[in-house]
């Protein structure tokens, strides 16, 4: 089956209102034809994206949200809100909200059919640290974070759910999974999805993708797009890596 490629930018916490508007005009005129495409900013970002986005097809995700619709929880954001705000869709289980905010698997099993349950689209991401990996672990931790979040999760869901591998070790650390690593992971990732979903699923490498790597990764049959970390704050690189994605 073939999978139209997807690449999303993840700004972090970068970008103020009064930056989004200038910067999301110079992305869309550099952006070249091909992939599906998304920018995932900050909250205060969102109406801001969503605005300058109207009527291109870059897409503008949150970066993440509370499990629930609504209730007494001090500072978040729930998914209706963000469909209120213009997103179209979300990151989930990004490493650095497993590892600074403590969500877990079982958390995130609740926020992925909470988001679908909104109608936004789903980015989920896995990885394994570095000593998971030295440790031999890559696959019994995919597996786990994988089979956890999509208790209970119909097919359907299953289906509209990107997912995106990021191996932790090489998340802002210039280090890179070489794209049969890669390749190995994303296989391994299909191969525990439903079979009657696995081969429409499409599954990004969020791993330091670069303009100088995004082809080579891209080319690996498995991988499906990029979730893109710093090049995504710059319009060129951002559009480069589009760029390399298979027509």
């Amino acid at each position: 089956m073939s999978r139209r490629p997807f690449v999303a930018g993840n700004w972090k916490m970068h970008r103020t209102p009064s930056e989004t508007a200038p910067f999301m005009e110079r992305l869309i005129d550099a952006l070249p034809e091909g992939p599906d495409v998304a920018v995932c900013v900050p909250f205060t970002s969102i109406a801001a994206a969503a605005s300058s986005a109207a009527g291109s097809r870059l897409r503008v995700y949150a970066q993440t949200m509370h499990e629930l619709a609504e209730g007494a929880f001090t500072g978040e954001i729930s998914a209706p809100m963000l469909v209120d705000a213009g997103a179209d869709g979300v990151l989930l289980g990004h490493s650095e909200r497993r590892q600074y905010f403590g969500e877990t698997d079982e958390v995130l099993r609740l926020k992925i059919e909470s988001a679908h349950d909104a109608g936004l689209e789903v980015i989920f991401a896995i990885g394994e640290t570095g000593d998971e990996r030295e440790g031999g672990q890559t696959e019994p931790v995919l597996r786990r974070q994988i089979e956890v979040a999509y208790r209970g999760l119909s097919v359907e869901r299953v289906a509209r759910t990107t997912i995106a591998y990021e191996p932790v070790w090489a998340i802002g650390t210039g280090r890179t999974a070489t794209p049969e690593m890669a390749q190995q992971a994303h296989a391994f990732i299909r191969s525990l999805l439903p079979e009657s979903a696995r081969n429409g699923v499409r599954i990004q490498y969020g791993g330091s993708m670069k303009p100088e790597n995004a082809a080579e990764l891209l080319a690996q049959p498995d991988i499906d797009g990029g979730l893109i970390g710093g090049a995504s704050l710059d319009a060129t690189a951002f559009a480069a890596i589009v760029g390399a994605a298979p027509a």
